[in-house]
């Protein structure tokens, strides 16, 4: 199985990078404006891209450090994936590790999964730093 992995530091306080990961009104402001749902553990969060794209199952929320989805409808090289997003202090910035993992091939649509993860991890790190994030629809 493949994971696309992404470590980077947000000039941010940690509690600030959860909100942004964790909640819906956090979510909108970096990935995508239309998100539907449920952001409690065991709920489920839509999100939308021109009218399709992924559901995540909210697995776990550690709160101020971590969380934890998987992806039960959607993309179909998406069904039954995980995204890991966890928290830490280095050096008084925020450290962000990302993991999307679960991938059966490394195809041409791994890579540009990839690719937009980095572009959003880039548009969370503006939000936390800036208040402005680029997401998409915006």
């Amino acid at each position: 199985m493949a994971t696309i992995k992404h470590l980077f530091h947000i000039a941010a306080p940690q509690q600030a990078v959860y909100d942004a990961i964790s909640t819906i009104n956090g979510l909108k402001g970096w990935w995508t404006l239309n998100i539907t749902g449920d952001d409690s553990p065991g709920g489920t969060l839509a999100f939308r891209f021109n009218g399709m794209g992924p559901d995540f199952k909210v697995v776990s929320l550690e709160p101020g450090k971590s969380i934890a989805w998987e992806c039960t409808a959607g993309f179909p090289d998406w069904i039954g994936t995980k995204v890991t997003i966890s928290l830490d202090q280095n050096e008084g910035k925020t450290r962000v590790r990302f993991e999307h993992n679960g991938f059966a091939q490394t195809d041409d649509n791994f890579a540009a999964c990839s690719f937009s993860w980095g572009r959003y991890m880039e548009s969370l790190r503006q939000l936390c730093q800036t208040g402005n994030g680029n997401p998409f629809g915006a």
